[in-house]
């Protein structure tokens, strides 16, 4: 057991290292990612111009919102898991791991913990910079329950995150090329994530079908949650479940695109 740990703590500090070296263009995405606020704030300003709530939220809330995803996909997004792993198999790298006693499932998801480990204290940097400026437009929740639950669907948020990502990167084995069909997921999490506008927005049945959804739970669902768009705990423990049967789903279908993939794959390279 320690030898398993501390094999993949090994690449923990290895990625970690990797994206230290990187951490100033880390630090300036998340500077301008914060420019990309100033246009949700124009947007949602003229969007709640002589009304004081939209769908039961105010404008503190909405902006709240929008600032609160932002720290999360530096948090946790998969932003090139998929095609790192695309590479690997294409190029042959992913040899390496069949010859040895390493897991490349855990190997992978030590290298996206240690990238998101960065990127998520980086955030904190153009945040602590630009709250002078965000505060008196924010509406924060002080209840001390939505961390208890808060957490665990970050948690989870992250292994569905990786965990597509992990999936989409395996299907290189089958196709040469996987970009279009990243680009299709990243369109349909764009809308059913909630990161192009609050999920709570839409008609009340097109919302209800999308919690049963997986792109539901890896954004909305814990920003929502820290953001007091989810007050009900009830409900929040039930979306814990259906996250939760998620996680399971899309990790035994990574196991089993990993089975099936090496059957047809052929090392001629690493």
């Amino acid at each position: 057991m320690l030898a398993t740990l501390t094999k993949y703590a090994a690449a923990f500090n290895v990625g970690l290292q990797s994206n230290l070296v990187y951490r100033v263009n880390f630090a300036v995405r998340g500077f301008f990612s914060f420019f990309h606020l100033i246009v949700v704030f124009i947007l949602w300003s003229a969007a709640y111009a002589g009304s004081p709530a939209i769908g039961g939220f105010s404008f503190a809330q909405t902006f709240t919102y929008f600032v609160a995803l932002i720290v999360v996909q530096f948090m946790i997004g998969a932003f090139n898991e998929d095609y790192q792993i695309s590479e690997e198999i294409r190029n042959g790298l992913i040899n390496q791991f069949l010859l040895k006693p390493v897991n490349y499932f855990a190997y992978r998801f030590s290298i996206y913990v240690s990238a998101r480990f960065v990127t998520g204290l980086l955030i904190l940097l153009p945040l602590l910079v630009t709250y002078p400026l965000l505060k008196d437009h924010l509406a924060i929740p002080h209840e001390w329950w939505r961390l208890g639950l808060g957490l665990p669907a970050l948690a989870m948020s992250a292994l569905i995150q990786f965990g597509i990502a992990y999936c989409f990167g395996l299907m290189s084995f089958w196709f040469l090329e996987i970009q279009g069909i990243v680009i299709l997921s990243m369109a349909l999490e764009s809308v059913l994530g909630g990161q192009i506008f609050p999920l709570d927005l839409l008609p009340d049945w097109l919302f209800r079908i999308s919690q049963f959804l997986p792109y539901y739970y890896q954004m909305y669902f814990p920003v929502a949650i820290f953001t007091g768009r989810l007050n009900d705990p009830a409900a929040i423990l039930a979306g814990l479940g259906i996250q939760a049967c998620w996680v399971v789903v899309i990790l035994a279908l990574g196991q089993f695109l990993w089975t099936r993939g090496l059957r047809l794959h052929t090392a001629v390279g690493g």
